[in-house]
């Protein structure tokens, strides 16, 4: 990961990196699949932290404390907590690290629907 300072970079990586989830979803590969989302979902969310702060978080941790600071700060910030740390918890923890996937049906959702997560990260990064 290169760190800039161009919030408007870091969301086009979260855009490719959810194209490349599609691609592995496309090829049945839901674990890779998993961890592209995960990976898109915290670019997303480190350009949202570096358009409103100035500072593009360096570490997960730092995204996290990120999008918890900003989340205390804005409510509709708050509401991308719980899809952040679903992402989180299932699709990078569970289903890439640990290979524990079903229900398949729960798994692909959350990966189809990064890209909510990405435009919304981005219209909060507009306000």
């Amino acid at each position: 990961m290169t760190i800039t300072n161009d919030a408007a970079l870091i969301f086009a990586d979260a855009h490719a990196m959810y194209a490349a989830a599609l691609d592995r979803l496309a090829a049945e590969d839901v674990r890779d699949a998993s961890e592209k989302a995960w990976c898109a979902t915290r670019r997303a969310t480190d350009a949202l932290i570096l358009s409103r702060t100035g500072t593009e978080p360096e570490k997960s941790p730092d995204t996290t404390r990120g999008l918890d600071t900003l989340a205390s700060q804005d409510p509709e910030v708050r509401a991308l907590v719980g899809r952040y740390f679903s992402r989180q918890g299932q699709l990078h923890g569970l289903c890439f690290y640990l290979g524990w996937c079903e229900p398949l049906s729960e798994t692909t959702r959350r990966i189809r629907e990064t890209i909510d997560y990405i435009r919304d990260a981005e219209r909060l990064a507009d306000t």
